[in-house]
């Protein structure tokens, strides 16, 4: 097991008409900003919830937060702040307009004259504006974590960015919001959080025991409750088991002590940034690819994976580690998921040697547990996700 330390002061309220609290958590005296995406809070109830929690507090609100939340959009937001002379924070919503609230708590305190430096040159955030969230759609585990990705449109970029003081201060999750969530972003949100786990697990063998039985947990877990939560997302038992996998995915526990490999996340994010697919949906396209091409590395731990996961015990490490990838890419598909690039787009030719290009310009030269993929190994791997 490798050193690690590990620090992580998001408070987790959870559980059934938990919204309430959120004003035992706010200053009182705070002049805050409500933000959230495209207003589905106001048909679902769970904007009438919080603000009955916020009577008496000055809020001002700020919708339209899109999906992959856009810098420009966020710039906007920003100029609230200013004008407003907001203190505090409140995001209501799922993993994209939390990831654009912490933008916005590093941003309203930066000391540059381009908040976009943060993203570019990633610096990193030790104190951020004060903010809170209330979760909406478990996916990203933004909610109890210190990171955050962005996108720019016009730039055709998505840079993440992170630091100790970009932690929510606190965080709600009521699994009752799950029943309003499309089935679309259901499967978007069982696919990121595996995903998740896979990045911080599929590496090689580190006798991290703990911590491969933590990641385990949650993988079978979120298999069990997959076909449940799509058939009734009102079953609250499956929710509340969903919401909190999303939450455990990403919170830092289950990657200490252990290798991690986030090369499947820098390579979706480009093909977010240059086509608009969902993130989760990129995920699934490069995660067997991945695999296969760097199928020596990982064959232990993918063989592991297949025994404690799909409960394949025939066959030799290569067999097993083989029917892992043809299996976690069918349990994509049972949700719904399409795993080929041109599944998505007919404009995929050149892709590969686009994303190559923009991980040498950045000086990406070294993806995965070992460092050793390059630009050229990102190239094939994006290729294999063709047809």
């Amino acid at each position: 097991m490798l050193n690690f330390e590990f620090k992580n002061p998001v408070k987790i309220i959870f559980g059934k008409g938990q919204i309430v609290k959120i004003s035992q958590e706010i200053p009182e005296n705070a002049k805050v900003l409500l933000l959230y995406g495209g207003g589905s809070i106001k048909s679902n109830g769970i904007y009438d919830q919080v603000m009955l929690a916020l009577k008496g507090f000055d809020v001002t609100e700020f919708g339209g937060i899109p999906a992959n939340p856009e810098y420009k959009v966020l710039m906007q937001a920003l100029q609230v702040i200013k004008e407003k002379q907001i203190t505090y924070l409140l995001a209501v919503g799922g993993g994209s307009v939390i990831d654009g609230t912490k933008f916005l708590s590093a941003a309203a305190l930066y000391q540059g004259d381009e908040p976009w430096d943060i993203l570019k040159n990633k610096i990193r955030t030790d104190k951020g504006m004060p903010f809170g969230t209330v979760l909406t759609l478990p996916a990203t585990g933004s909610e109890m974590n210190s990171g955050a990705v962005i996108t720019r449109a016009d730039t055709q970029e998505k840079f993440g960015m992170g630091g100790p003081g970009l932690f929510p201060e606190f965080s709600v999750l009521d699994p009752l919001v799950v029943k309003s969530v499309p089935q679309r972003q259901l499967a978007n949100g069982i696919t990121d959080a595996f995903t998740h786990v896979l990045e911080q697990y599929m590496t090689y063998p580190a006798e991290a025991f703990l911590q491969d039985r933590f990641a385990e947990g949650i993988l079978q877990t979120l298999i069990e409750i997959a076909p449940r939560i799509q058939k009734d997302p009102s079953d609250y038992e499956a929710a509340a088991n969903f919401m909190w996998c999303c939450t455990m995915a990403l919170n830092g526990l289950i990657q200490k002590g252990v290798p991690t490999d986030w090369s499947v996340h820098a390579i979706g994010h480009e093909l977010t940034a240059l086509f608009g697919i969902d993130h989760a949906r990129t995920l699934a396209i490069i995660v067997p690819r991945h695999y296969r091409y760097n199928f020596e590395q990982k064959k232990e731990k993918l063989a592991q994976y297949a025994e404690r996961i799909w409960g394949i015990q025939e066959g030799t490490v290569d067999e097993k580690a083989e029917l892992a990838i043809i299996r976690t890419e069918s349990f994509f598909h049972s949700l719904g998921i399409d795993t080929l690039l041109s599944q998505y787009t007919d404009e995929y030719e050149g892709t590969a040697e686009k994303i190559e290009a923009r991980f040498t310009e950045r000086g990406w030269l070294g993806l995965g547990e070992h460092k050793s993929i390059k630009p050229d190994d990102v190239r094939k791997i994006v290729a294999l996700s063709y047809s």
